[in-house]
């Protein structure tokens, strides 16, 4: 019986191994860098953590123009490289391309819809999220002037402000919401510096609430504001702690899952292709309050939050998607 035992503990312990050993993950960033406080390092988070729990090590690359990109996840891929996560939009064409040479590799793409079945596509709602980072901008506003400062000029990033004005609208009808471009190419995601120009020009202006959707580049309108005196709003990871008491909240945005829960279903064999649609309800956005920015949200700061996220889930509000048909109401 104790020779038995120990034969089904080897025979699992062998099965355990031989299941360790088909996940192989990857991971591509976007070029904004990997340690950018936001998108990219959320990513990286996901992947940490997928790590520190099962002790699986994955390879990640840090293309800095998008012929790396394609480049770094066929170069993955070929070399058995599974899954394969890229995290930008920017590899769309890129992923369309490889998934279909590598059939048997399963692909992870961040922030685009690629339709192949050994794809999954995660995109976000961020006009919900950035509804309520709006709705607290908007209460929090002296001024009756608020900001955005916007990475690379596309629809996606439009889609943030939009919802962060109509956040912003419901809680100030008359607010005024001032916006900027930071650029029209992927250089965008990674200019502190203008990102610090395009702050202040909105400060000047009256702003006292500025909120960043850029990627690194939003490290500067969050130094900025805060040198200023003034409020931002981080995004993507949590950056309340990167100026305590001047970063009023941060549009989180889970990318972290979807690549924690790639390299998990995987590993599980419970990996499946298709779009993943993550908002409020299903808690893939939504706004950081911890003990960094606690003492700027009042009690009814956080209770109009707090029904903003009830009604989105109900269906009662409905935040509109710029992407829908590259418009925002007013």
């Amino acid at each position: 019986m104790k020779k038995s035992l120990l034969t089904l503990l080897a025979v699992a312990a062998m099965s355990t191994t031989a299941l360790a050993a088909d996940v192989k993950p990857a991971l591509v960033y976007g070029t904004g860098g990997k340690f950018d406080k936001s998108f990219n390092e959320a990513a990286y988070n996901g992947a940490e953590k997928f790590k520190a729990e099962t002790g699986i090590a994955y390879r990640d690359f840090e293309p800095t123009g998008d012929t790396q990109g394609e480049q770094a996840i066929r170069n993955f891929a070929s070399r058995g490289f599974n899954p394969v996560v890229a995290v930008s939009f920017a590899w769309t064409s890129a992923i369309e391309k490889v998934a279909a040479e590598f059939p048997d590799t399963k692909f992870i793409i961040v922030d685009s819809v690629v339709d192949k079945p050994n794809v999954r596509s995660v995109v976000y709602k961020e006009e919900e999220g950035s509804y309520l980072v709006g709705i607290l901008a908007g209460m929090a506003s002296k001024t009756g002037k608020v900001g955005f400062v916007g990475g690379m000029d596309i629809p996606l990033i439009r889609k943030f402000e939009c919802g962060y004005e109509q956040g912003a609208r419901a809680a100030k009808a008359d607010i005024e919401v001032f916006q900027n471009m930071t650029g029209t190419t992927g250089a965008a995601w990674n200019d502190p510096v203008r990102g610090g120009e395009l702050t202040k020009n909105q400060i000047d202006q009256g702003a006292d609430v500025i909120y960043a959707a850029a990627g690194a580049t939003g490290l500067g309108v969050l130094q900025t504001a805060a040198d200023n005196k003034k409020l931002s709003i981080g995004v993507d990871s949590n950056q309340n702690h990167l100026h305590p008491g001047s970063v009023l909240t941060s549009m989180v945005k889970r990318v972290d899952l979807a690549v924690y829960n790639a390299y998990t279903d995987t590993k599980n064999d419970k990996f499946t292709g298709g779009v993943q649609a993550l908002g409020v309800k299903e808690d893939g956005v939504g706004a950081a309050i911890d003990d960094n920015n606690k003492s700027l949200i009042t009690p009814e700061m956080q209770a109009a939050v707090d029904k903003a996220k009830a009604d989105i889930i109900a269906g009662t509000v409905k935040v509109h998607d710029y992407t829908s048909d590259n418009a925002c109401p007013k």
